[in-house]
C-alpha cells in the first residue's frame, strides 16, 4: 500500500465524523465579497505551494472561490488529472457536496488574463458550469484556452496565479493521464473506491488564506 493510500484511507473515517458535524453548504457564504487581492497556500501531499487571486480578473468566481476555501471545501480533495505540460485539475468531491454548491451558479465571465504557465481557472463545459473543479496550467496554454469555445461559452477566465512552488505542481503525480478524469463519476460516487483504483494519486491536504 502506498504513502498516499494509506493517508487518504485513514483520513475517510474522522473527516467523515467531522463533516457530518459541520454544514456542507449554506447559501449565505456566498454574499461576502472576496478582498481584491488575497494569497493561499496549499498544503499538499507532494509539497507546498502558494498562489495569489485578484478578484479584478474574475469577481463572481473569485468570490466562490474565496467561500469555498474559508469553507473547507477542497481540503483533502485529489489532483485527479494531472496531463504533464498541459493541465493539473483539482476539486471533484463527493456528490453530495458538490450538489449542494452545484445548485448556486456562477454567471459566465469574459477572459481578462491569459492562461499562461501556473494561471489558476474554474474548468468549465458550457453555460454557468464554473462551480468546484479548478485548472493549474503547467505550460502557456494562452491564446487557446482563452479563446476555445465550449457549448457556446468561450475561454477560461484565470481568477489567480502560482507564486512560488510551481516546482512542486510540475511533481504531482500524472502517471494515470486522462483513464483517471475518465472515471470521474467513480470519485463523485465512491471515494474510497476510486482512491484503492488510483493509490498513486496526489492530494490538498488544506487550503490555508496567507495573512500578510
Amino acid at each position: 500500500m502506498t504513502q498516499h493510500l494509506r493517508y487518504l484511507l485513514l483520513l475517510c473515517g474522522p473527516l467523515l465524523f467531522i463533516a457530518c458535524q459541520r454544514p456542507l453548504f449554506r447559501e449565505k457564504w456566498l454574499k461576502e465579497k472576496a478582498p481584491e487581492h488575497f494569497s493561499v497556500l496549499f498544503e499538499t501531499s507532494r509539497g507546498n505551494f502558494e498562489a495569489d487571486f485578484t478578484r479584478q480578473w474574475s469577481p463572481l468566481a473569485v468570490d466562490r472561490l474565496y467561500a469555498q476555501i474559508q469553507h473547507g471545501y477542497y481540503d483533502h480533495t485529489l489532483f485527479y488529472r494531472v496531463r504533464p505540460g498541459y493541465v493539473a485539475q483539482f476539486g471533484g468531491h463527493d456528490s453530495l457536496k458538490q450538489k449542494r454548491w452545484n445548485a448556486v451558479k456562477i454567471p459566465d465571465e469574459p477572459v481578462l488574463q491569459a492562461n499562461t504557465r501556473g494561471a489558476i481557472s474554474f474548468a468549465r463545459s458550457g453555460k454557468e458550469s464554473r462551480d468546484n473543479d479548478l485548472f493549474i496550467n503547467l505550460r502557456n496554454n494562452s491564446p487557446r484556452l482563452d479563446t476555445l469555445v465550449v457549448k457556446g461559452v468561450m475561454g477560461y477566465p484565470v481568477l489567480g496565479k502560482v507564486t512560488s512552488g510551481m516546482d512542486v505542481v510540475d511533481s504531482l503525480y500524472s502517471g494515470y493521464g486522462d483513464r483517471v478524469f475518465e472515471q470521474y463519476e467513480l470519485l463523485m460516487r465512491d471515494k474510497q473506491a476510486f482512491v484503492e483504483r488510483y493509490p498513486r494519486l496526489d492530494s490538498i491536504r488544506r487550503l490555508r488564506l496567507i495573512r500578510k
